[in-house]
C-alpha cells in the first residue's frame, strides 16, 4: 500500500518506519527542512531503541521517504496518517490547529479515494472537524478514521510491530477494510483489531492514559502514607499487585509521571469533562498529586540539609522522564533541579541520553554536565537518583562513597536497598520505604 504520514515527531516517525518495515511504500512529510535532510541521511532526531536501524534499512530499500512537500506524498496514497502535535492550550484542551491544517492540505492534494487517519491523540469530536475541514477543499471521496496510538517511549518499536490491540474508529466499511489490510501483518498472532465508533476510539486513548496516570498517583499517595506510618510501599505493591483484579504494572512509587502523553492527556480529559458539564474529580486529584510528588525529592533534601542550601553541591543521576528515552517534557528532574538551584545549591547532572536535550531545551548552563555517572559524584554532598536507567542500578557503592563528600543517597525510584546502603555507612532516603 501507499502510505503518507504527516508529521515526523515521535508518533509519526515510529509509525512511518514500521509501516515501511511491513512492506508498504511510505512518505513522511514535515515542514522542518533541516529535520527532513537529516532523516534522509539516516539521522534520527529522537532516541528510541531500534528506530535508527529500522529507519536506515527502509530508506536504503527505497520503502521509506521524507519530504517537505505534500504534493510528493499525498497523490495516490491509500491512507494518510495525521501525526502532528496537539499541544495543550492554557485551559488544558488540545490545540487542533495543526491537525486541521494537515486535513486541509491532504484534501488539496489527494487524487482519489483516501482514508484520512487521525493518529495524533485528539479529543472527542476531532474526526468530525477533520471531515468538515477536508470537505471544504475537495470534492473527491474520502473517509476519516480514528486510530489512536498506544506506544510506550523506550519500547515503541515492539509496541507498534507487536501491538496488544489496534483500535479503529470508523463509520465506513470501506475505510475499515483498508485499515484491516494495513494492520494485518502486525496482528498475525491473534491480538485483536477492535472496531468501534469514532467517538469511542477518540476517547479510548485518553481513557487508557488517564487510568495509568491514576494508578501512578494512587501508589504515590500510598507511599506517602507508608512514610508516615512506618510501612514499606514496595511490600504493599507486591501485596496488591498479586491480585489478578489489580495486576502488578504501573504500581511503582516514585516522583510522578512526565513525558509527552500522561500530563497532556490527563488535562485534556479533565477539559473534555468540563465541556460536557461534568466535574471529573478523580482526575483533577491525579494531576494535583502528580505535581506535588515531583517536589517530594527536593523536600527530602530540604528536610535533611535545611531550607538554605547555599554552599551545598548535589549530583543528579537521570534527567529524562523515564529510562530509554531522551524526552524531558514534564520530567520530575527539571522540578527537582530548579528547586535545588532556587535554594542556593549547585548541581552536576548525568543522563545516558538526555544531556543535549537538557542543555539546549531545559536547563541550559544553570548546571554542570558530567561525562559519566561517577564523574558527576565528585565533591557532592549527596547523590540524587531521579531516573532509573539500568546503568544506575548496580553501581560500586564503595567507589561512590569515595567520590561523595558525604555518603547520602536520595533514591527517587526505590531502586536501591536501604538495608545494604545503611550497612555500608550511607544515609538513605527513599519514597515510602
Amino acid at each position: 500500500m501507499r502510505i503518507a504520514v504527516i508529521g515526523t515527531g515521535y508518533v509519526g516517525l515510529v509509525a512511518g518506519t514500521c509501516f515501511a518495515e511491513s512492506g508498504n511504500t511510505v512518505t513522511c512529510v514535515d515542514i522542518d527542512e533541516d529535520k527532513i535532510r537529516r532523516l534522509r541521511e539516516g539521522e534520527v532526531p529522537i532516541y528510541e531503541p531500534g528506530l535508527e536501524e529500522l529507519l536506515k534499512r527502509n530508506v536504503a530499500d527505497d520503502r521509506l521517504h521524507f519530504t517537505t512537500k505534500y504534493e510528493d506524498a499525498i497523490p495516490g496514497a491509500d491512507a494518510v496518517f495525521i501525526a502532528v502535535g496537539t499541544p495543550p492550550d492554557e485551559d488544558g484542551s488540545a490545540d487542533l490547529k495543526y491537525v486541521l491544517a494537515a486535513a486541509q492540505s491532504i484534501a488539496e492534494h489527494m487524487t482519489g479515494y483516501t482514508v484520512i487517519v487521525d493518529k495524533s491523540t485528539v479529543p472527542v469530536g476531532t474526526a468530525r472537524k477533520v471531515k468538515e475541514r477536508a470537505s471544504q477543499h475537495t470534492k473527491l471521496e474520502f473517509d476519516v478514521v480514528s486510530n489512536p496510538e498506544f506506544l510506550k517511549e523506550g519500547a515503541a518499536i515492539d509496541d507498534f510491530l507487536k501491538p496488544d490491540r489496534v483500535v479503529i474508529g470508523s463509520e465506513s466499511a470501506k475505510a475499515a477494510e483498508v485499515m484491516d489490510e494495513l494492520y494485518a501483518p502486525f496482528v498475525r498472532t491473534g491480538n485483536p483489531i477492535i472496531h468501534m465508533d469514532i467517538e469511542s476510539a477518540e476517547l479510548t486513548k485518553y481513557a487508557a492514559n488517564a487510568m495509568l496516570a491514576t494508578r501512578i498517583s494512587f501508589m504515590n499517595e500510598i507511599a506517602n502514607i507508608c512514610t508516615r506510618v512506618g510501612a514499606n510501599v514496595d511490600k504493599v505493591r507486591k501485596g496488591i499487585g498479586s491480585d489478578a483484579r489489580i495486576g502488578s504494572r504501573f504500581l511503582f512509587a516514585g516522583l510522578g509521571y512526565g513525558g509527552s502523553c500522561f500530563p497532556k492527556d490527563v488535562k485534556a480529559v479533565v477539559r473534555t469533562a468540563q465541556n460536557a458539564n461534568y466535574d471529573f474529580k478523580i482526575l483533577q486529584a491525579v494531576e494535583d498529586v502528580n505535581e506535588r510528588q515531583k517536589r517530594l525529592l527536593f523536600e527530602l533534601v530540604e528536610g535533611h540539609f535545611g531550607s538554605d542550601l547555599s554552599g551545598k553541591h548535589f549530583a543528579i543521576w537521570g534527567l529524562s522522564f523515564k529510562p530509554n528515552t531522551d524526552d524531558m517534557r514534564e520530567a520530575p528532574a527539571v522540578v527537582v533541579i530548579n528547586a535545588l538551584l532556587a535554594a542556593g545549591a549547585t548541581v552536576r547532572v548525568y543522563d545516558p541520553e538526555a544531556m543535549e536535550e537538557a542543555k539546549h531545551r531545559h536547563l541550559g548552563e544553570t548546571v554542570a554536565y558530567a561525562t559519566n555517572p561517577m564523574n558527576a559524584l565528585d565533591g557532592a554532598d549527596a547523590l540524587i537518583l531521579v531516573t532509573e536507567w539500568n546503568e544506575f542500578r548496580r553501581p560500586d557503592f564503595d567507589a561512590v562513597k569515595e567520590r561523595l563528600k558525604t555518603p547520602i543517597v536520595f533514591d527517587g525510584r526505590n531502586i536501591y536497598s536501604r538495608k545494604r546502603l545503611e550497612e555500608s555507612g550511607y544515609t538513605y532516603f527513599g519514597i515510602g520505604t
